[in-house]
């Protein structure tokens, strides 16, 4: 499960870079400034939670616990609906018909998830490891 949050948060790091590299660089003759503010607002948490899912990798590499596994998945999918909702909804006046009345919902779901990824987190630290790492030399 380690080298899946090592992959995870290197592409969600990588995919990070990639989109605020498109936003200042191209966004700003398509989108209002509130649009570009709430793309950046994904792409910022989009790499804090890559940033929290590569330390949940480094831990299990450390200690693997349930607890933290919980926590790398709740990132992740975190990023999917907090991020990918603000990316959606950065672009609602581009897109013909855009339902925003289903996606604006989604992004506080997506924060709780990360609220919920840090707890677990946490928590993980109070685990008994399942399999200690480090004694394999």
């Amino acid at each position: 499960m380690r080298k899946h949050f090592l992959r995870l948060g290197s592409l969600m790091g990588m995919l990070a870079v990639v989109l605020g590299a498109f936003a200042s660089h191209s966004l700003k003759n398509m989108l209002t400034p509130e649009e570009i503010a709430t793309f950046e607002i994904g792409v910022r948490y989009q790499f804090y939670h890559a940033f929290a899912i590569l330390i949940v990798s480094i831990f299990l590499y450390i200690r693997e616990t349930k607890f933290a596994t919980i926590a790398g998945w709740l990132f992740f999918i975190g990023i999917i609906l907090f991020s990918g909702s603000l990316y959606l909804l950065a672009f609602k006046n581009i897109a013909y018909q855009f339902p925003t009345g289903v996606v604006a919902p989604i992004t506080p779901i997506g924060g709780v998830l990360f609220i919920a990824g840090w707890i677990f987190l946490f928590l993980s630290s109070y685990q008994t490891p399942e399999k200690n790492h480090r004694s394999k030399s």
